[in-house]
């Protein structure tokens, strides 16, 4: 008997110390690694193994050595884009990764309107969606989501899913407007593209982030590891345990991301929040300020119930307006506007493209110094008032304002009686100008704030308008 168990145990122990090492999903084969850098791959194995790591680019080994919790991780210096390419990861036993890209990685992040899937949800279409799926066959764009978990503690690695090469199949559902991003960036720069979805939809920005930097909002409820919990989607930092710390250290380019609805009756805390969420996460990356290119939501018909003591800014424009303000407090960040494509009666715009695009231009003109097109919408800049007319001037409109032939009907004027009144405006020289009768000694103006409004004010180049107050009542 002694000696039947002990031959059971060797053999245990034999298939232990054989076992290939365990890899998360996301580092398998098929992947696209960010090209010119130290590309961080990891792994866990028995503590105390050394584990060495050969690919096939450039045949040097690098080695690894597994912490007392069972964990080893690695640089492999990339070369320029290209591939495929094989990487062989050995502890004694080895696993080969075949179909390795070096290309352009991007994190595509945010709640339903960057998870809402090329095919659209159920009665609310993608337009185009089913042409651009039939054209969509391409090797050199890789798709990986990541599995919706919401949990209380940290976890090591995401639920299972695989890399994908874009197919009709694989963009069908993928995020459309995470898609339509990496398929501009790829159709410019020539050069493989990896795409991470990595989304919840109806989350909040507190969801996404973790209980450190938490602390310093105490009314945000970060629940115990113990708790129950009660929303998936809303629950301080349960999307971040289970959705972006298994993720932290993967190499990317950047970072776009959709959200802020689910956010929309606090403005005032989300302008701190999301600030704080963009620089917890390029710290625990270690990449520095990383491009950080985000989508402002859409107009949309809330139905929202009228303002109260408690709560006096139920317009989303707010949001908008606080989502327009984080542009000055989050380094190397852009946002795409989308004045001109919300729908009064659905919160998922129809027309992904346009939001994908405008976030890619950011990227290619930004962080890829591409030159010869308009890709930042312009901004409210400033204000002087002259007499009875307010002035305002712009930036990102070097060639000018254009509402394409039609009147400005958006803007609104107020006085020190705080009571805003339809406004005249003309495009000028210099920016816009603006009056109104009512309003003999103008103090503040508005445009296009309100909750559903479509927006009519343009950079020459097509970019809307974001909404704005000179206020801060």
């Amino acid at each position: 008997m002694k000696k039947y168990l002990l031959i059971v145990l060797l053999s245990i122990a034999c298939i232990f110390v054989t076992a290939q090492p365990r890899l998360p999903y996301f580092i398998s084969s098929g992947m696209v690694l960010q090209q010119q850098t130290n590309a961080n791959i990891w792994g866990w194995d028995k503590p105390g193994t050394t584990i060495k790591i050969t690919p096939s680019w450039n045949k040097q080994t690098v080695s690894a050595k597994t912490n007392t919790d069972g964990k080893w991780i690695a640089q492999l210096p990339t070369p320029t884009a290209g591939g495929p390419y094989e990487m062989v990861i050995s502890n004694g036993k080895a696993v080969t990764l075949n179909n390795i890209l070096i290309g352009e990685v991007w994190l595509c992040t945010g709640q339903s309107n960057m998870e809402m899937p090329m095919k659209g949800f159920r009665s609310q279409p993608v337009i185009g969606s089913n042409d651009e799926i039939l054209a969509s066959k391409n090797k050199k764009i890789r798709l990986f989501t990541v599995p919706r978990l919401s949990k209380t503690e940290v976890i090591d690695t995401v639920k299972q899913s695989a890399w994908l090469e874009a197919s009709p199949e694989a963009v069908s559902n993928f995020s459309a407007t995470g898609y339509f991003f990496g398929k501009l960036l790829y159709n410019m720069l020539d050069v493989p593209i990896g795409l991470i979805n990595d989304s919840y939809g109806g989350s909040t920005a507190e969801a996404w982030m973790n209980a450190e930097t938490l602390k310093a909002y105490p009314e945000i409820k970060v629940p115990a590891k113990t708790d129950s919990i009660r929303s998936q989607s809303q629950t301080p930092t349960t999307l971040y345990n289970g959705m972006i710390h298994p993720l932290i250290g993967f190499t990317i380019k950047g970072c776009i991301w959709y959200q802020g609805e689910s956010n929309k009756n606090a403005p005032d805390l989300y302008e701190k929040l999301f600030p704080a969420m963009v620089k917890q996460w390029r710290t625990e990356w270690g990449q520095g300020d990383f491009p950080f290119y985000y989508a402002q939501i859409a107009p949309y018909d809330y139905n929202q119930a009228p303002p109260t003591s408690f709560n006096p800014k139920t317009n989303s424009a707010y949001i908008r307006d606080a989502q327009r303000k984080s542009l000055r407090n989050i380094p190397n960040s852009g946002m795409a506007v989308l004045m001109d494509i919300g729908e009064q009666k659905s919160i998922h715009p129809m027309r992904k493209k346009e939001g994908g695009e405008r976030l890619a231009v950011l990227a290619l003109a930004n962080t890829y110094g591409l030159k010869g097109f308009g890709h930042a919408s312009p901004l409210y800049d400033s204000m002087n008032v002259n007499g009875s007319t307010a002035n305002l001037y712009f930036s990102n409109a070097r060639n000018g304002l254009t509402a394409f032939g039609k009147p400005l009907s958006l803007f609104e004027l107020a006085g020190a009686d705080k009571v805003f009144h339809t406004a005249q405006a003309i495009i000028t020289s210099t920016g816009i100008s603006v009056s109104a009768p009512q309003v003999r000694q103008p103090v503040a103006v508005r445009y296009a704030f309100k909750d559903f409004i479509i927006g009519d004010l343009y950079s020459n180049e097509g970019l809307p308008l974001s909404s704005f107050r000179t206020d801060d009542w």
